[in-house]
């Protein structure tokens, strides 16, 4: 069984569990104010693991497993056993590295609170977009278009959402998940970047 797949049934466990008892909800949910009143840091990994509702759960895992799937894959042909690590290190820092700005402007905030596992799956979502930007990638299995396309729709929609700030989700994370996910590739495999306007000025709209 594969990474992925493990991430998955994890975070849809411990999702569902969180739905039937609220007090891990609570306990677990990224909330600025009380990670900086009482340290509870731990909120920055447990917040990815659980879910608003149904719909957020079932978007951001199938965004798991197609983006994470393709990654993982590629990081152990290239780095091998320690491709694992990698993977690991890009998904579980980039939950954690999305949280700090929104810590660090709600951390007043007693209203606030934000769950989901989007910072993590942004950050592989544009790690693979760096890697391969004209692979198409598909809304709702039925419009396909560049990966690199894709990934400028997707943080105009969570730039304007963000600026909304409604809901537990947050979206300011899938900016900065994104912005990691291209640093950490940047980091541990530079040709990527040159390679990405490589294959970006070969694109050809028709």
């Amino acid at each position: 069984m594969s990474l992925t797949l493990i991430l998955i049934i994890i975070t849809v466990g411990i999702s569902w569990y969180a739905w039937q008892n609220p007090s891990l909800l609570d306990k677990w949910v990224m909330d600025p104010v009380r990670v900086s009143k009482y340290n509870e840091y731990y909120r920055f990994v447990t917040s990815g693991f659980i879910h608003a509702d149904v719909g957020h759960l079932i978007f951001n895992m199938f965004s798991l497993y197609f983006f994470g799937e393709a990654m993982e894959m590629f990081l152990g042909q290239i780095f091998g056993p320690t491709g694992t690590f990698y993977y690991l290190a890009l998904y579980i820092a980039g939950i954690v590295v999305s949280d700090i700005p929104t810590f660090l402007k709600h951390r007043k905030n007693s209203g606030y609170k934000s769950l989901g596992a989007s910072g993590g799956v942004s950050a592989l979502l544009f790690a693979f977009i760096l890697l391969a930007p004209l692979q198409k990638v598909c809304l709702y299995f039925a419009i396909c278009i560049p990966g690199f396309i894709f990934g400028l729709i997707y943080l105009a929609y969570s730039f304007y959402e963000a600026r909304k700030m409604g809901g537990r989700v947050n979206h300011d994370a899938h900016i900065y998940g994104a912005i990691f996910g291209i640093l950490f590739m940047a980091v541990i495999l530079p040709e990527t970047v040159p390679n990405f306007f490589a294959q970006i000025a070969s694109w050809r709209l028709f």
